[in-house]
């Protein structure tokens, strides 16, 4: 899949069509990372951003306690997709940021992280009071 952050100045093909899952996160930094009640990930195999001059990154401690490189565009402020940090080579996979990727079919996300939610989960929806993997279904 194609991706650009809002200016068009971080441009990225993802390494599969489509995600391996999609969430909606309704944690607290999803929420405030996209100014909204939840973020959208969309998880694929590892790839990387890194080497674009156009991106920067930060650490978090996630929820979970696992640590997170954060991407983001350095010229519009656009969250790229976060990685795991790991001890020794790179993590499975990433979770871009939904918005970013064209054509994306958003059918069947998970709510994770519902425990936080403040808006109503779909009836019917897959949910996760918090951190249910990347796995596919």
């Amino acid at each position: 899949m194609e991706g650009s952050c809002s200016c068009g100045a971080v441009k990225f093909i993802t390494p599969t069509d489509s995600p391996l899952r999609l969430f909606h996160c309704h944690c607290l930094d999803c929420r405030k990372q996209s100014a909204s009640a939840y973020g959208t990930s969309a998880i694929f195999p590892f790839f990387s951003v890194e080497d674009d001059p156009h991106v920067s990154y930060f650490i978090r401690t996630c929820d979970s306690g696992r640590k997170q490189k954060c991407y983001f565009c350095k010229d519009c402020g656009s969250r790229i997709l976060h990685a795991h940090v790991v001890d020794q080579g790179h993590p499975e996979v990433v979770a871009v940021k939904g918005g970013l990727l064209d054509g994306l079919d958003w059918k069947g996300a998970m709510h994770i992280y519902t425990r936080s939610a403040v808006v109503s989960i779909p009836d019917g929806a897959e949910t996760s009071e918090a951190d249910p993997g990347w796995t596919k279904k």
